[in-house]
């Protein structure tokens, strides 16, 4: 049975969202699959909604790209609202490419009533190393090599948008072959949720 369902007959009301955020490269995307399957809660990525349009279509600028990240953006934000109460969501994306102003409206207008944030860190050269060695498999439309010095000016003003409690991960030392631990992970989120409504 699924997480979202159980929490609904248990009489929790209201909806619960994690959000995994970080700057492109950063990990946030394999984190929050790995937190999805180990919970069961579903888990909408900006890049999975946005990337089939990207397949089927050709001569996509950074412009328009970014208009499809932020219909993506909205998206998430729409299959949330549309969810009964007692759901749980992970929502993966860079989340500063937007003010925290309009994250905080989706939020309201979706009707979440707690929010987590696990925080992605990563170090510039880090960051910029590990786009670097994606752009192979990256669709067309995406940025390319050009945004890398962009993405290092990122690495070092990025902060989390701390709307509730954040957990930090270090990036830097999963890249040392030191893997997320994500049944520490998933406690946290659990205990933090269970804090939040009493």
């Amino acid at each position: 049975m699924s997480e979202n369902r159980s929490a609904s007959r248990n009489g929790f009301t209201g909806k619960r969202v994690i959000l995994v955020n970080g700057i492109p490269a950063s990990g946030k995307s394999r984190l929050a699959v790995e937190l999805s399957e180990y919970s069961g809660w579903l888990q909408l990525s900006l890049d999975g909604i946005k990337n089939p349009f990207l397949q089927r279509m050709q001569n996509v600028d950074r412009p328009f790209n970014r208009v499809l990240g932020l219909a993506s953006y909205q998206v998430i934000w729409d299959i949330i609202g549309g969810a009964p109460q007692g759901s749980t969501f992970i929502a993966d994306a860079w989340f500063g490419f937007q003010p925290k102003d309009v994250l905080q409206d989706y939020l309201q207008r979706a009707g979440v009533t707690q929010v987590l944030e696990i925080w992605c860190q990563i170090d510039a050269e880090l960051a910029a190393e590990r786009f670097a060695s994606r752009l192979g498999e990256r669709l067309p439309g995406h940025v390319g090599a050009e945004y890398i010095p962009e993405l290092k000016i990122l690495a070092g003003n990025a902060r989390p948008m701390a709307l509730g409690p954040v957990y930090s991960v270090d990036q830097n030392v999963i890249a040392q072959n030191k893997p997320v631990n994500i049944v520490d992970i998933h406690e946290w989120v659990l205990n933090s949720f269970h804090t939040q409504t009493q």
